[in-house]
């Protein structure tokens, strides 16, 4: 088969042209710490890593829920805590109320109870992110409204929410609700942190209801009534900040989880994508050794004449 000076000097070209791709390659590899730069460099190991993102991309999105989660946790236990305060404080009162006499004594008593029904709702109309955490789901206002009267008693507080507690995903299949709504009166659903008739809570109710006892004169009914409803809400309130308690707990395990795979999966992205740096140094060593060596002999015959092969 004769070949001609023409197509040797093609062939030259042609794997010339192969030798400079795979030495750009070689080169992108060293400079970016990427094996991979295309598909078509390592088409399994693409499909993996997408495999991959995408879960990492799933884990990335329960860390956020567990977060936000978190901060509702946080919040809400934080409303707990002063409810309770305020529940423990109107029950002393109204253990007291019988042994009270004075008319002054029992007002004094209803002005502290009315300023108690202030920073009980102050409480309970906490915002996280803008969002009034015991509004259910209608969180775009204020969970609890007051309405008073004329001689600056407070005579309601109205629930401006519903019954409607978001959850969030935390792992596969798994949603978790933080939160809780503040009123609950129908009975069924999530349990009321402030009312529900399940466990006779009605702390505003039982406030107001104090507050209107003392200002009447009428101690002495207090204890038989309205202290039995605060000691319901008292033990109401306990049973939440325990559930509560849970529901940390939860996010703790899930959150440590979530890193401990998030963890994993970025190194296994990284050994499907990663370059083993030493080994693309010498393989890029070896092509650029190629290259000399086939201009130089690629010149040489090139430049050889007839009168190089008679001698």
């Amino acid at each position: 088969m004769r070949v001609t000076n023409g197509s040797y000097a093609d062939r030259l070209v042609a794997n010339l042209g192969n030798i400079t791709t795979r030495q750009a390659r070689y080169q992108n590899q060293v400079a970016t710490g990427q094996r991979i730069a295309l598909p078509e460099d390592d088409p399994s190991a693409v499909r993996r890593t997408l495999d991959l993102e995408t879960e990492r991309g799933r884990l990335g999105q329960y860390g956020r829920n567990i977060t936000r989660l978190k901060e509702t946790a946080t919040t809400t236990q934080t409303v707990m805590r002063s409810l309770t305060k305020i529940a423990t404080r109107a029950s002393e009162i109204a253990v007291k109320a019988n042994s009270v006499r004075s008319a002054d004594d029992l007002k004094a008593y209803a002005a502290e109870v009315t300023q108690m029904i202030h920073q009980a709702v102050s409480s309970a109309n906490a915002n996280l992110r803008g969002d009034a955490v015991l509004a259910g789901t209608r969180n775009g206002q204020p969970a609890y409204s007051v309405t008073l009267g004329a001689d600056g008693r407070v005579q309601a507080v109205t629930y401006n929410g519903n019954q409607d507690a978001p959850a969030l995903e935390i792992a596969e299949g798994q949603a978790l609700v933080a939160g809780v709504v503040g009123s609950n009166p129908a009975g069924s659903g999530p349990a009321g942190l402030i009312q529900d008739p399940r466990s006779g809570a009605d702390l505003f109710g039982h406030l107001l209801q104090l507050q209107d006892q003392l200002l009447a004169g009428n101690g002495a009914a207090v204890p038989s009534t309205t202290a039995v409803g605060l000691q319901a809400d008292a033990d109401n309130l306990l049973r939440h900040v325990a559930a509560n308690g849970v529901v940390q707990g939860r996010l703790e395990a899930a959150g440590a989880s979530g890193g401990d795979r998030l963890q994993a999966l970025e190194s296994q992205i990284s050994g499907e994508t990663d370059v083993d740096l030493a080994k693309a140094l010498v393989q890029l060593n070896q092509v650029q050794l190629s290259y000399q060596a086939a201009l130089q002999t690629g010149g040489r015959i090139m430049t050889m004449s007839l009168m190089d092969y008679i001698r």
